[in-house]
């Protein structure tokens, strides 16, 4: 009986370990992205917004992927509303891009325009990001990812005509700002 078990095991190991297919190669796409929805209230004061960011990369080597996303996002703080469009490139090194489970680092440069409602007031923002990630293949086509962008330098000409530009610099080891996500590899 315990020889009929162990086999019974050893063919569904193998069976679950060949059907666990994944990883990158040289020519292949992938599709991913952000969307985010929230809402909140205090008092009288009311905020809410969404953004959507959906980003493709394609592997120009066995461990070089690079991409560009584009993003549309708006924030309504009672009267006043921030309508953003994002534009921007990446590029990502796998240390283990054949493999179920991948390690990343990436960075990416972006473009934002921001527009406010009432007073149609205009700013551009650029910044530009390093971070890691994890990559891991639930199927051949699937992958859950998480990233965590520890470095980022931001500029932000505050609508320009000589008002003063903010530049911003970040550098993060909280793990609260990691963020997951789903990949579908074509």
């Amino acid at each position: 009986m315990k020889k009929i078990i162990l086999a019974a095991i050893a063919v569904m190991t193998v069976g679950f370990a060949s059907a666990q297919t994944g990883g990158f190669s040289k020519g292949d796409v992938f599709a991913s992205g952000a969307l985010n929805v929230g809402s909140q209230k205090t008092g009288d004061n009311k905020t809410s917004g969404f953004t959507i960011e959906p980003k493709v990369g394609y592997f120009v080597t066995e461990n070089i992927a690079i991409g560009a996303k584009l993003g549309f996002g708006s924030e309504k703080d009672n009267d006043l509303k921030d309508n953003t469009f994002t534009a921007g490139a990446f590029g990502r090194y796998y240390f283990t891009p054949a493999s179920q489970f991948s390690i990343y680092g990436q960075a990416g440069i972006d473009f934002t325009n921001h527009k406010f409602k009432p007073s149609d007031a205009k700013s551009n923002e650029i910044g530009a990001n390093v971070g890691l990630g994890l990559s891991y293949f639930l199927s051949s086509h699937f992958a859950i990812e998480a990233t965590w962008l520890g470095l980022g330098y931001s500029v932000n000409n505050n609508g320009g005509h000589g008002a003063e530009k903010t530049n911003t610099f970040g550098f993060g080891t909280d793990l609260r700002d990691v963020s997951f996500g789903v990949v579908y590899k074509f």
